[in-house]
């Protein structure tokens, strides 16, 4: 279960908004029954780059053993 503040990775690349599969996001919104979430992306330094309304099959949680990458946004 996806909770508020939880952290989340992107399944799916939405290149209109610059993200790509496996960006990081936090959860700052869940909509009433799951329909889906507000997620808020930001850069390393703290920019916010997007915050979307995305369905609950566009992200999943961060797993035990995974690292973060870092990438330029276009």
């Amino acid at each position: 279960m996806i909770d508020e503040l939880d952290t989340v990775v992107l399944t799916v690349d939405l290149p209109e908004y610059h993200l790509e599969q496996g960006d990081i996001g936090t959860v700052v919104l869940v909509h009433k029954n799951s329909a889906g979430y507000e997620v808020e992306f930001v850069s390393f330094t703290g920019k916010t780059l997007a915050v979307l309304s995305l369905l609950p099959k566009q992200i999943r949680l961060v797993k035990e053993f995974e690292i973060p990458h870092v990438r330029l946004v276009a």
